[in-house]
């Protein structure tokens, strides 16, 4: 079979090559799946890197989400069992995190719904407690964990303020629902927070940016805010000072979805049974940029290790369609 492979770390455009090998052989309590349609996440770039918390054996097949068929025939999603990755015609997956695919969504669009949108979800809920009414700042809300949480925010009943860097992805962010927009690289983030919410500031912060979004995040967060930590696409790991969050009264709160799955399993699946029944309904839907040529797939781990998508690029086996 075809499969992208990282020999040595590096920048993913300079280190996954594409190769011939066997199909990969399941563990204990595993499965083999025919790769339907594999979404790019930014840990797929830290796996390249070497800098991802999991580091697999090289060499390894990266693509951590898919959309993908068993062999009697079910479509579904799941995140797959390392080394043996996304970015090929076929993968491994513990059979206990299987999920069934919604029909309501296309192959490309179901393999981008699992781990951004069960982030969205428990960020938002589980740990931030979002209620309607409030006000929500998403970060990177253009972006593909951005636009999950915009539009499960918009489902809850917030207002959201979408924070996003440049003219185009203000245009995605506005057409997914956002009740405001803010540039980041023309406006004052910060102030204009202030501006919207008269001086309050919001409610609940998503951030999965790190660096100078947090700074900002910590500036223009509400008494008894609660700002959640997703993620360090700028590649900077803040260091929150504590002694702002005592006099301020907001919460630092993070969030590691991958840990439900050791610590609470039955959340995950409850959770994707509502995320199921909102995209049935058209509540929620996949930000697809781009689907993506099987051989272009480095080439798209790449642009998302550089932050200049928007949505999900979703890589698609040879001869499919999704």
């Amino acid at each position: 079979m075809q499969a992208w492979r990282v020999h040595e770390n590096g920048e993913p455009g300079a280190v996954m090559r594409r190769e011939e090998v066997e199909p990969p052989t399941p563990g204990d309590g595993q499965v083999l799946l025919r790769v339907r349609a594999a979404n790019v996440n930014f840990p797929d770039a830290l796996l390249c890197r070497g800098h991802y918390q999991v580091r697999p054996p090289l060499p390894f097949t990266p693509g951590v989400e898919v959309c993908a068929e068993t062999e009697d025939g079910r479509r579904v999603i799941t995140t797959a069992a390392l080394p043996h990755g996304g970015f090929a015609e076929y993968t491994l997956a513990d059979a206990a995190g299987l999920l069934p695919a919604p029909e309501a969504l296309d192959d490309a669009e179901a393999a981008a719904l699992h781990i951004g949108y069960q982030t969205g979800w428990f960020g938002l809920h589980r740990r931030a407690h979002l209620q309607e009414g409030e006000t929500l700042l998403v970060h990177a809300a253009a972006g593909g964990v951005g636009s999950a949480a915009v539009q499960l925010g918009k489902a809850a009943g917030a207002t959201v303020i979408g924070v996003v860097g440049g003219q185009e992805k203000a245009a995605v962010a506005r057409a997914l629902g956002c009740d405001l927009v803010i540039d980041r690289r023309s406006e004052d983030v910060v102030a204009a927070v202030k501006a919207a919410t008269g001086g309050r500031g919001a409610d609940v912060i998503y951030d999965p940016v790190g660096g100078e979004a947090y700074q900002q995040s910590a500036k223009c967060v509400a008494f008894e805010g609660r700002i959640v930590i997703v993620g360090f696409a700028s590649g900077t790991v803040p260091a929150p000072a504590l002694n702002h969050a005592l006099v301020k009264n907001y919460s630092i709160l993070g969030l590691h979805w991958g840990l439900y799955a050791a610590k609470d399993p039955a959340s995950i699946a409850r959770c994707h049974e509502t995320l199921t029944a909102y995209a049935a309904k058209g509540i929620v839907k996949p930000l697809i940029g781009e689907r993506v040529p099987f051989a272009l797939a480095a080439d798209a781990v790449q642009r998302v290790a550089d932050g200049t998508t928007t949505g999900r690029l979703v890589v698609l086996p040879e001869g499919a369609h999704a």
